[in-house]
C-alpha cells in the first residue's frame, strides 16, 4: 500500500481546484519548500519543511480563519516581504498580523521580537505592546518596540 506521507500528523487543505497553484505559490515564499508529489487530486509538499497535503475537492469545503499557519519571522524586512507576498493578487490583510492569501489560506505573519516581548515583558509592557497591536494590520516592530520602553 502506498504510504501517503512519513509524518504521523500532516495539515490538510481543502481547495476547490487549485491545490497545485497554491502549493506552487507557497513554496515560492520560504526556503526548505517542495512539492514532493503529486497527482490530479492530491498535492503534497513540505513547507520550510512542514510537510502539508493539498487536495482538489471542489467548492463544497472553504478555507475560514479557523485554520492558520503561523509565521515566526526573524525581522521587520521579512514580515514585509511576506505580507506583501500574500496579500496581494486577490489576498486581504487583517487584524493583528493576520491575513488571507488569494487562496482564502489564513497566514498569521508575526516577528520574533514581539514573541520576545510577550515573554520576557512585565504585565505593564505586555499590555501596551498587545495594546498596539489590536490597532494594526501588519506587525511593525519598531512600534512595539516603543510601546515597551519602560
Amino acid at each position: 500500500m502506498l504510504k501517503v506521507s512519513t509524518q504521523k500528523i500532516v495539515p490538510y487543505l481543502w481547495y476547490d481546484d487549485q491545490a497545485l497553484s497554491a502549493a506552487q505559490f507557497y513554496c515560492s515564499l520560504f526556503q526548505d519548500s517542495e512539492i514532493t508529489s503529486q497527482s490530479d487530486m492530491i498535492v503534497e509538499f513540505k513547507l520550510a519543511g512542514l510537510p502539508l497535503i493539498a487536495l482538489n475537492g471542489g467548492p463544497k469545503y472553504q478555507l475560514t480563519e479557523a485554520f492558520s499557519l503561523f509565521v515566526l519571522c526573524e525581522d521587520q524586512k521579512e514580515v514585509d516581504e511576506l505580507w506583501s507576498s500574500l496579500t496581494t493578487d486577490g489576498g486581504e490583510e487583517s487584524r493583528c498580523g493576520w491575513c488571507k492569501d488569494k487562496f482564502g489560506l489564513s497566514w498569521q505573519i508575526v516577528p520574533e521580537r514581539f514573541m520576545e516581548m510577550m515573554k520576557v515583558g512585565t504585565p505593564q509592557q505586555v499590555q501596551k505592546v498587545v495594546e498596539v497591536m489590536m490597532t494594526m494590520k501588519k506587525m511593525i516592530v519598531e512600534d512595539f518596540e516603543k510601546a515597551f520602553k519602560p
